[in-house]
C-alpha cells in the first residue's frame, strides 16, 4: 500500500514560478514527453515530469532542496519537444532561480536583485561608494599610507604617467572589493550548508540515495570527478535542440576562471612582492587577462544573440541581467586597458570607475543572481555524483 501524503498547495509559490519564466506551467497535461526526449535525464525517477507536477500542485518543499533541477542545463529539448507548449526547461529555469533566492541571505536583497526597478538603487550603491573614494582620496591616502603602507606604495605620481591608481589608490579599491568578495562567500557557504542539508534530505525521502549521512572525504572526490564534465561541457554537448549554446557558455565561463585567475596573481604580486602595475602587455599574466577579457566579450554576446533568436523561449529580467553585466565587464575592461595605452587619461580614469561599479556588482549580488548556478550547480551534480545517482 502506498504511503498518503496530504497535498498543500502555496499558490504564491506558483505565482513566483510564473513570474520567473515558469508562466506556461498550466498548458503540461502531464504526457512525459519532457522526461522522454531528455538526453541528461536520470533513468530512475526522472526530470522534468515530476518537477512539473510538484510545481503545478504548489508542492516548494519537494522542489527547494531538490538537486535534479539543477541536473537539468536547459537545453531546450524538453521545451522544443512539448506539444502542449508547457516549456518544461523555463520552468525547471524559474525553480532555480527561485531555490538561489530561497537559500540566499538576506532575502530582500534577493528580491532586489531579481527586481528590475532596483537596478538603478543597487547600482548606485558601488557608484557612490567609489565617488566618495575618488573625492575624499588625495586627503586620505597619506593618513592610511602612514597607517597600511603595504596597501598604499604604488608611486606613479610623476607628471604624464597614467595609472588608474592615481585616480584611485588600489588600496582603497582593495578595501572595498576583498570584504564584498568575503561577503559573497560567507552567503554562499551559509546557503549551501542549507542546500547540502535539504537535498540529502529528499534524496533520503525518495530512494535516491541509500547513505544516511554525507563523507566529506568522499563528497570532495567526487567533486573533482563532476569537475571535468563541467568544464568541458559534456551535458551540454548531449542536447540536440541548442547544442550551439555550449560555445558561447564555455567562453563565458572560461573568460571568468580566467580573469579571476589574473585578479588572484596580480594581487598576490602587488602585496606579497611590491611590484605594482601598469603591468607590460609582454607579461604572461596579461596576455591571460587579455584573451579572457575577450572571451567573455565574445561569449556573452553570442548569447545574447542567441537569445535573442530564440522567439519561443521565455526570457526574463534575471536571464538580461546577467547578461548584460558579463558583457559590461568585458567591454569596460578591455576599453579602460586601451584608453590607457592609448594615452587618454579623462577617458580610461572614466571607464576605470564604470568598470569598478561592475566588478561590485559581480561579487556583492553574485550569491542572489542567476550566476550562482555555478555554485549550486556544481553542487547539485557533485551530490548526484557522490550518491551514484545515474
Amino acid at each position: 500500500m502506498s504511503d498518503a501524503y496530504l497535498v498543500q498547495p502555496d499558490m504564491e509559490f506558483i505565482k513566483d514560478v510564473a513570474a520567473l519564466g515558469g508562466g506556461d506551467l498550466k498548458k503540461c497535461f502531464q504526457c512525459a514527453t519532457c522526461s522522454v526526449v531528455c538526453p541528461i535525464s536520470p533513468d530512475t525517477r526522472p526530470f522534468p515530469r515530476k518537477e512539473m507536477i510538484a510545481t503545478s500542485w504548489g508542492l516548494k518543499d519537494k522542489l527547494v532542496g531538490n538537486a535534479d533541477i539543477w541536473l537539468c542545463h536547459n537545453c531546450g529539448d524538453c521545451s522544443t519537444k512539448c506539444p502542449r507548449g508547457a516549456k518544461p526547461g523555463d520552468v525547471l529555469s524559474a525553480l532555480r532561480a527561485y531555490t538561489v533566492a530561497e537559500y540566499a541571505v538576506p532575502k530582500a536583497l534577493g528580491k532586489a536583485v531579481n527586481d528590475p526597478k532596483k537596478l538603478p538603487f543597487l547600482m548606485a550603491i558601488p557608484a557612490t561608494i567609489f565617488l566618495v573614494i575618488i573625492l575624499l582620496a588625495p586627503f586620505l591616502t597619506p593618513v592610511f599610507a602612514h597607517i597600511i603602507p603595504i596597501m598604499f606604495h604604488e608611486g606613479h605620481e610623476a607628471a604624464g604617467v597614467i595609472a588608474h591608481s592615481n585616480f584611485i589608490p588600489s588600496g582603497f579599491v582593495d578595501m572595498v572589493m576583498v570584504p564584498t568578495f568575503l561577503w559573497a562567500v560567507a552567503i554562499f557557504a551559509l546557503g549551501l550548508k542549507r542546500f547540502i542539508a535539504d537535498i540529502h534530505a529528499n534524496a533520503l525521502l525518495e530512494g535516491k540515495t541509500d547513505k544516511k549521512t554525507i563523507d566529506p572525504v568522499e563528497f570532495g572526490k567526487a567533486l573533482l570527478r563532476v569537475l571535468p564534465t563541467i568544464l568541458k561541457h559534456d551535458k551540454f554537448n548531449q542536447c540536440t535542440d541548442n547544442r550551439e549554446r555550449s560555445t558561447a557558455h564555455m567562453m563565458v565561463l572560461f573568460g571568468f576562471i580566467g580573469l579571476f585567475i589574473v585578479t588572484s596573481i596580480f594581487f598576490v604580486v602587488m602585496y606579497v612582492f611590491g611590484i605594482t602595475g601598469p603591468y607590460s602587455q609582454l607579461n604572461p599574466v596579461k596576455w591571460l587577462a587579455n584573451i579572457s577579457g575577450v572571451a567573455l566579450i565574445i561569449g556573452s554576446a553570442l548569447m545574447i544573440k542567441n537569445r535573442l533568436a530564440k522567439k519561443d523561449s521565455v526570457s526574463v529580467y534575471k536571464d538580461w541581467a546577467l547578461l548584460g553585466l558579463a558583457l559590461g565587464l568585458g567591454v569596460t575592461g578591455l576599453l579602460t586597458e586601451m584608453t590607457r595605452l592609448g594615452g587618454m587619461a579623462w577617458l580610461t580614469y572614466l571607464l576605470y570607475y564604470i568598470h569598478l561599479i561592475f566588478i561590485f556588482c559581480l561579487f556583492a549580488y553574485l550569491p542572489f543572481s542567476k550566476l550562482a548556478h555555478l555554485v549550486y550547480r556544481t553542487v547539485a551534480m557533485t551530490y548526484a555524483e557522490y550518491g551514484n545517482r545515474k
